[in-house]
C-alpha cells in the first residue's frame, strides 16, 4: 500500500512538473508574440510613418497578422518534425526562434532612420515568430495530453490554454510598468523597445526549464514498437479520411474558437483605444482586470469538458458570443465614452457622396492619392474615429459631411498640387472638427464620465466566452487524431483557424469600419465565422472525451 501511494504521489508530482514546464515556456512564447499586438499603434507610427494615418494603422495590424498568416506553415514544418523526432526537442527549437526574433524587433531601426527597410525587416521577424508559434502550441498540447491520465485530459491541457492569456497579460503588465516608469513621451519615443529586449531573459529561463523534460511516454512507446510514422505529412494530408477530419476540425471547431478569442481580447482592446478614444494605459488596465476575472474559467471549462464533453462547451461559446457581441460592444460605448453615443443620437454624421467616387482607402505602399471629395470627407472622419452613415448623391455631385442639421461641402483635390491639397485638407478638417465639437463629439474619452467598473464587467464577459471556446479545444483536437500523426494533424487546423480566421479579426474588422463608417460593422466578421462553426461542428464533429489516445 505504501509503495502504491508513493508511486501515485511521484506520478502526480511528475504530471505537475510536465504541466508547469510546458505551460511556463508557452507563456513566454505567447508573451513574445503578443507584445507586437499590444504595441501595434506605436509600432505603426515608428515603422509605417511614410503612409497616411489610416493606412499606417491598418498596415501595422497587417504586420501583426503576418505572424498569424505563416503559423500553418510552421505547423506543417514543426508538426512533421515532432511526429518524426519527438515532442520535446521540437518545441525547444521553436522557443529559441521566437525569443531571438522578438529580441531583434527591439533593436530594429525605425522608418525615419532606414526608410522602407525598417517595415520589411519588421515583417520578416513577424514571419519568423509566426513559424515558431506554429510549431509550439501543437507540441505543448500534445505533450501534456499524452502525459495526462484518462478522464483528466481536459483539465491538464486547460493549463496550456491559459498560457495565451497569461502571455497577453504579462505583455500588458510589462508595457504598463515600463510606460509608468519612463513616462508616456519617453516610452513612445524609445521605451517601447524595452519589453522586446526583456524577452531574452525569459527565453533563457524557458530553454533551461524545457531541457529538464523527458520525452512523451506515449511517443516513446510508439517509437520503441516501430509504429511511428515515416511520412506524417503524407498520412495526415494525403489520405482523405484524415484530411477530411482536418478540414472539419478547422471549420467546425478552431475557426469559431479563434474569432471569439481575438474579438474578446485584441479587437476589444483596439475598440477601446481607436473607436472610443480611451487612453492606452486605461484600456490596458481594463483588459488586464477582465483577464484576472476570467482566466480561472479556462481551467473550469477544461475540467467541465472531462465530465460533459468538449464539443457542447466550445460550440455553445461560439453561439452565445455571436448572439451578444452587438449589445456588449454598444455597452462598451455607453460606459466607455457616452459622449459619442449621445452625439451620434442628437447629431448623426452622414457622408453624402457619389458612391462611384469613394475609394476603399487602404494604401499599403503610400503611393495612392485619395483626392476625390468623397475620400476627403471620409478621411477627415476616419482620422477622428467618428461613426457615420453613407448616403448616395447624384453622379458627379460634390461630397458633403452632414453633422446634425449642418452640411459642410468637401472639395475636389484631383487638380491641386501637393501643397494646395494639404492646405485645403487642413482647412476642411478644421471646419469639420469645429462642427463635431459643437455637436458634442469628443476628441477623447472623458475619464470622469467613464464607468470603469461596468467596462471591466463587459470585458470579463467577453473573456468568459474566450474561456468557453478555448479551455477545452486542445483536448478535443488531441483526441481527434491518432498518435503517429497527432502533432502534424492537430497543429494545422489549429493554426489555420487561429492564424488566419482569428489573427485577421482586428485587421478585417477595422477595414470594414473604415469602409462603412459604422464602428460596430467590424463585428460582422467574427459573428459570421462563429455561427458557421457552430452549425458545422454540431452536424459533423463527434464528442471525443472518452477515446483512447494511445493508439
Amino acid at each position: 500500500m505504501a509503495t502504491t501511494a508513493t508511486g501515485a504521489a511521484m506520478k502526480d508530482t511528475s504530471h505537475r512538473r510536465v504541466i508547469l514546464a510546458s505551460s511556463l515556456g508557452t507563456v513566454f512564447e505567447w508573451y513574445d508574440f503578443y507584445l507586437y499586438g499590444s504595441l501595434a499603434v506605436l509600432i505603426g507610427k515608428h515603422f509605417f510613418s511614410g503612409l497616411n494615418e489610416t493606412s499606417a494603422f491598418i498596415f501595422a495590424l497587417l504586420a501583426f497578422a503576418a505572424g498569424f498568416a505563416v503559423r500553418p506553415f510552421g505547423a506543417i514544418v514543426f508538426g512533421r518534425l515532432g511526429d518524426l523526432v519527438g515532442r520535446k526537442y521540437t518545441f525547444l527549437i521553436t522557443i529559441i526562434i521566437m525569443g531571438l526574433s522578438t529580441f531583434l524587433v527591439g533593436v530594429l531601426p525605425s522608418y525615419g532612420t532606414v526608410g522602407i527597410i525598417a517595415p520589411v525587416l519588421l515583417i520578416a521577424l513577424r514571419l519568423l515568430q509566426g513559424l515558431a508559434l506554429g510549431g509550439e502550441y501543437g507540441g505543448a498540447a500534445t505533450y501534456v495530453a499524452e502525459h495526462a491520465p484518462n478522464g483528466k485530459r481536459g483539465l491538464y491541457t486547460s493549463f496550456i490554454q491559459i498560457t495565451a492569456t497569461f502571455g497577453l497579460f504579462l505583455s500588458l503588465l510589462v508595457i504598463l510598468g515600463t510606460r509608468m516608469f519612463l513616462g508616456d513621451k519617453a516610452f513612445e519615443d524609445w521605451g517601447w523597445r524595452l519589453p522586446f529586449l526583456i524577452s531574452s531573459v525569459l527565453v533563457a529561463v524557458s530553454v533551461y526549464i524545457r531541457m529538464q523534460l523527458q520525452e512523451s511516454p506515449v511517443f516513446q512507446q510508439m517509437k520503441a514498437e516501430g509504429k511511428h510514422s515515416k511520412a506524417p505529412l503524407t498520412e495526415a494530408f494525403g489520405q482523405w479520411k484524415n484530411l477530411k477530419l482536418v478540414i472539419l476540425a478547422l471549420l467546425g471547431a478552431t475557426a469559431g474558437q479563434a474569432v471569439v478569442w481575438y474579438t474578446g481580447q485584441f479587437y476589444a482592446l483596439y475598440f477601446l483605444t481607436q473607436s472610443l478614444k480611451i487612453d492606452g494605459t486605461t484600456a490596458n488596465l481594463l483588459i488586464a482586470g477582465a483577464l484576472i476575472i476570467g482566466t480561472p474559467f479556462f481551467v473550469f471549462f477544461g475540467w467541465l469538458s472531462d465530465r460533459i464533453g468538449r464539443k457542447s462547451i466550445v460550440l455553445a461559446g461560439c453561439l452565445i458570443a455571436a448572439l451578444t457581441y452587438f449589445p456588449i460592444f454598444k455597452g462598451l460605448t455607453h460606459y466607455g465614452n457616452p459622449a459619442i453615443e449621445t452625439a451620434a443620437a442628437s447629431a448623426p454624421v452622414t457622408v453624402v457622396a457619389d458612391p462611384n467616387a469613394c475609394s476603399f482607402q487602404f494604401d499599403p505602399v503610400g503611393k495612392s492619392k485619395f483626392t476625390s471629395s468623397c475620400d476627403v470627407a471620409k478621411t477627415s472622419l476616419a482620422k477622428k474615429g467618428i461613426p457615420y452613415r453613407n448616403e448616395a448623391a447624384p453622379a458627379g455631385a460634390l461630397a458633403q459631411v452632414k453633422i446634425g442639421d449642418r452640411s459642410i461641402d468637401a472639395f475636389e483635390g484631383g487638380g491641386l498640387d501637393g501643397a494646395a491639397f494639404a492646405a485645403q485638407s487642413k482647412a476642411f478638417a478644421g471646419t469639420v472638427s469645429e462642427a463635431l465639437k459643437t455637436a458634442g463629439y469628443p476628441d477623447k474619452a472623458d475619464p470622469a464620465k467613464t464607468n470603469n467598473a461596468m467596462l471591466v464587467i463587459l470585458l470579463a464577459i467577453l473573456v468568459l466566452y474566450v474561456t468557453m471556446v478555448y479551455g477545452p479545444i486542445a483536448a478535443w483536437l488531441v483526441e481527434m487524431f491518432p498518435t503517429r500523426i497527432r502533432y502534424t494533424s492537430m497543429s494545422l487546423p489549429y493554426h489555420i483557424g487561429n492564424g488566419w480566421f482569428g489573427g485577421f479579426v482586428p485587421t478585417i474588422g477595422f477595414m470594414l469600419v473604415a469602409w462603412k463608417g459604422d464602428i460596430y460593422y467590424g463585428l460582422w466578421y467574427p459573428i459570421i465565422v462563429a455561427v458557421g462553426t457552430f452549425f458545422i461542428g454540431l452536424l459533423f464533429l463527434k464528442e471525443t472525451k472518452d477515446v483512447d489516445i494511445g493508439s
